[in-house]
């Protein structure tokens, strides 16, 4: 049921990406227009619009990688088949993961504390708008890796029971 929640969110969030990356493309290209055309004014905007939109981009795209189980996962071994050693496998890339998501959490904090006292240069914009994206890309890891080993465990108990 969790799961169903947590997949529907994810999918919002590539939805989301998508919009964000066919709006990365505007001042990407308006920046790009303006150095070679004379006749069009440069807007020196367009580039922390362009990063603040990258920054945000990176940050939900690694959520929704933790959720898909493709980010931070480098195997060193060959996949296990058997159930005890594919859940340690499993155990040890989530683990892993609600770690460095609970040190994004809360460093995250303090950093983006840190980010709502300064300003951007030219658009004078907050940078906890950059900033807040690292607090919450961890909690989602946190959480999603979480799920995910407890997911590991419950198939671990069903192979083990069903094989005894």
């Amino acid at each position: 049921m969790l799961g169903n929640y947590l997949d529907t969110f994810c999918k919002g969030l590539r939805i989301l990406l998508g919009v964000m990356m066919g709006a990365l493309a505007i001042p990407v290209a308006m920046q790009v227009v303006s150095r070679y055309t004379p006749l069009i004014p440069t807007y020196l905007w367009t580039e922390e619009v362009a990063t603040f939109l990258f920054v945000w981009i990176v940050m939900i795209g690694s959520i929704v990688a933790v959720w898909d189980g493709t980010h931070f996962d480098v195997r060193i071994t060959p996949d296990a088949v058997r159930p005890l050693p594919k859940l340690l496998q499993d155990s040890v890339v989530h683990i892993g993961i609600m770690i460095f998501g609970a040190m994004f959490l809360i460093y995250g904090i303090e950093y983006a504390a840190f980010g709502g006292n300064q300003r951007s240069v030219m658009m004078r914009a907050n940078l906890m708008i950059t900033h807040i994206s690292v607090p919450i890309a961890g909690g989602f890891w946190l959480l999603f890796a979480g799920y995910r080993l407890f997911q590991a465990i419950a198939q671990y108990l069903t192979r083990k029971n069903g094989q005894s």
